[in-house]
């Protein structure tokens, strides 16, 4: 039993060595134990051949079918000449339609329309109401609007628009302001050609 345990302590030491040892002496790290992996041969033998076929009754069936109101302006109109006015660039010449706030009829410029596009111009800020909305979008287009409008023949401009997101467009990201002059704020008297 003695020479068993010196031959364990032999060979314990031998594995460790000491600090005088020569690093030709020191195991070298083939030596060392190495980890196994093992991947597995074969497929389960027993799948899923059923698949459900009622759903769980917790789904919701309140769901919303259509949009909320107040985003048809959002929208783009299915009609070929309709769009958002917030697709509108400048120099595009468009028709409003007070029962479709936000959406703008695009129409030639030689031809009679209600309004030209000057400026599209984007908002920055924090607003959460309409009000702010209105001001930071008229602030943006007023200098350029007055100029442009300076430059016209006596008559040919009376009024200017300024069309901008409501405060739910603003927050789903949409900040494009239309500037925007006009031949009568009243709808009465049409452009008949492009601005100069």
């Amino acid at each position: 039993m003695l020479v068993a345990g010196a031959a364990v302590a032999a060979i314990v030491l031998m594995a460790v060595g000491n600090s005088d040892d020569s690093p030709g002496d020191r195991p070298s790290a083939s030596s060392s134990p190495r980890p196994t992996f093992s991947l597995p041969t074969e497929l389960p033998s027993k799948l899923p051949t059923e698949l459900p076929t009622r759903l769980p009754s917790q789904f919701p069936t309140d769901l919303p079918s259509e949009f909320p109101s107040g985003l048809e302006s959002l929208i783009p109109s299915l009609a070929a000449d309709e769009m958002p006015y917030y697709l509108l660039r400048a120099g595009d010449c468009f028709d409003t339609d007070d029962n479709r706030p936000g959406q703008a009829a695009k129409r030639s410029c030689a031809k009679p329309h209600d309004a030209e596009v000057v400026k599209v111009t984007e908002l920055e800020g924090d607003y959460t109401s309409d009000a702010a909305l209105k001001k930071a979008a008229s602030d943006l287009c007023e200098r350029t609007l007055d100029s442009k409008a300076a430059d016209q023949p006596d008559g040919t401009v009376r009024g200017i628009l300024v069309q901008y997101p409501d405060p739910a467009g603003y927050r789903l990201g949409i900040d494009n302001v239309a500037c925007s002059l006009a031949a009568d704020t009243g709808g009465t008297r049409k452009l008949t050609a492009p601005l100069t």
